[in-house]
């Protein structure tokens, strides 16, 4: 059984071991994959393993042995899950691995934009505080988490990993589901997504990208937030508009906004956030926790193991 990996640097940079993929077959990992290297790298796969890079329609219909596609990741749109199905082939991906990750970064961005952490710090080691005239200084901005609103924007297994710190932090919790009456969370209240921009002091993504969810943060639900209020995309970049939010940033329309995603990734040099006022932006790191690509690897190494011994699980397309 061969094995092929397009892009193992993402998953593996170095600090983890493929033995247990190597004990399923004749791996070959490959760093990272151009568009164009995915059809010959992939000719010989009777298993092939993605994270981000696309797997077409046009690779999956010109690959006659392809057995089994894994998606090293939770979202699958990289990969073109009805062809595979024609062809019978099962794509299976990993849901779940990041959530204490992912939420865990959301609320280091919470605190980042309370506190200003790198900011203040900075301000220590170019001197203002030796030559402060006080022993402290600095107090512009802070303010307490408790009693104030979060609005969770989807509630699934990440927006409910929020909904819990921001419990625990004292915080107010708002929700924008499909189904509300899916739910029977008593300390969650459950609104439309309107009335959870116009409340919330802090408004934090973690729906799917969908038709009905992409740029739906736009500048007229941007125009419904508090002036004080502050936006957190740990989901999908393509949810927000980057030129609205970039304008209301810049116009202290909203008062600041974290972003690990972009539509884009890597970014293109003139995407107007990279500029905008009060917008911190990390590199899609949420996932990336060491913990977290551990479970990438032993869960994609389990749903191997499981199509092998012929019990499909986590598969996300239909095949006979």
């Amino acid at each position: 059984m061969n094995i092929v990996i397009l892009d193992g640097y993402t998953i593996n940079p170095g600090d983890l071991d493929w033995a247990a993929l190597e004990k399923l077959g004749n791996l070959t990992v490959y760093d990272r994959t151009k568009p164009e290297e995915v059809l010959s790298r992939s000719e010989n796969a009777d298993i092939l393993l993605t994270n981000k890079t696309k797997i077409t329609g046009e690779v999956i219909g010109s690959l006659p042995g392809l057995k089994y596609i894994g998606e090293m990741a939770t979202g699958f749109d990289n990969v073109d899950v009805k062809t595979a199905a024609e062809r019978n082939i099962p794509v299976c991906n990993v849901p779940g691995y990041s959530t204490l990750s992912v939420a865990q970064l959301t609320f280091a961005f919470i605190l980042e934009l309370v506190y200003k952490t790198g900011k203040r710090s900075d301000t220590v080691h170019e001197g203002a505080w030796v030559n402060s005239k006080d022993f402290s200084y600095g107090f512009k901005g802070l303010f307490e988490l408790s009693g104030k609103t979060i609005a969770i924007i989807g509630l699934g297994q990440i927006g409910m990993a929020v909904a819990r710190i921001a419990e625990a932090f004292g915080m107010n919790v708002i929700a924008s589901v499909r189904n509300p009456s899916n739910y029977e969370q008593r300390n969650i209240q459950f609104l439309n997504r309107e009335d959870c921009f116009q409340q919330a002091d802090f408004v934090s993504l973690h729906c799917p990208l969908t038709e009905d969810t992409r740029q739906m943060v736009n500048g007229t639900m941007l125009g419904l937030m508090k002036p004080t209020a502050y936006l957190i995309n740990t989901a999908r970049g393509a949810l927000v508009n980057e030129k609205d939010l970039s304008e209301a940033l810049n116009n202290g329309k909203i008062a600041g906004a974290a972003l690990d995603v972009l539509s884009v990734e890597p970014p293109l040099a003139d995407n107007p956030l990279l500029t905008a006022k009060n917008c911190i932006i990390t590199p899609h790191i949420g996932w990336a926790t060491k913990e977290a690509r551990e479970r990438v690897l032993s869960d994609s190494v389990k749903n191997i193991e499981a199509f092998l011994s012929g019990n499909l699980r986590n598969v996300v397309n239909q095949v006979r």
